[in-house]
């Protein structure tokens, strides 16, 4: 066991270490970063969307929005899609469980804001009916992803994290998705970044 956990240290290293040297994904960091600061300021909001443990990271990063991160500010305006679970049943039966995010998606979102789908394979269903109805809406779209992107990478920019592993590309997303709050509510309240 000592060296099974020294071993997903390493790995979980090694792929923050290509993470933190990818200047082209920095790039894409900080356009994202202008994206929603810009939604926030025209009153738009951030939208976010996944499956599993990438549902569980669209909540969290919603809340880092919608409550705080790096320090006690108002409130900013974020949503994770389907976690109102009488829509989620609704939606799925109704129309079929592809259309879960998309419908609510059509319902809120406007093109004053952004939407940041998250899979880790890239090739959810799902998450490509709801970018699809984004694109539809002018709603601008960057995904999290991991290597290669899978279809999400052919219908929009994608953060992709350095790895085929469903646990250290979640462990990327989650990184990412501080970062971009970070920055997000840094320059929003014109605070300076530590």
């Amino acid at each position: 066991m000592k060296t099974a956990i020294q071993n997903d240290f390493q790995s979980a290293l090694a792929v923050h270490q290509l993470l933190a040297g990818d200047e082209a994904l920095h790039a894409q960091l900080e356009e994202l970063a202008g994206w929603c600061l810009n939604a926030l300021r025209r009153g738009g909001k951030i939208f976010f969307a996944g499956n599993g443990g990438s549902f569980a990271d669209a909540q969290h990063l919603a809340a880092e929005f919608v409550s705080r991160l790096q320090f006690d500010r108002a409130p900013l305006p974020s949503i994770a899609l389907a976690t109102n679970s009488s829509s989620l049943s609704a939606i799925g039966n109704d129309y079929g469980y592809d259309q879960i995010f998309a419908r609510e998606l059509r319902a809120l979102a406007g093109a004053d804001d952004v939407f940041i789908p998250i899979t880790t394979s890239g090739n959810s269903y799902n998450i490509l009916a709801a970018v699809a109805v984004a694109q539809e809406l002018a709603v601008r779209t960057m995904g999290f992803t991991g290597e290669g992107g899978g279809k999400l990478a052919v219908v929009c920019p994608c953060l992709q994290a350095p790895s085929s592993r469903t646990e250290r590309i979640q462990e990327c997303h989650i990184l990412l998705g501080h970062i971009l709050c970070g920055l997000v509510e840094h320059a929003y309240f014109k605070r300076e970044t530590p």
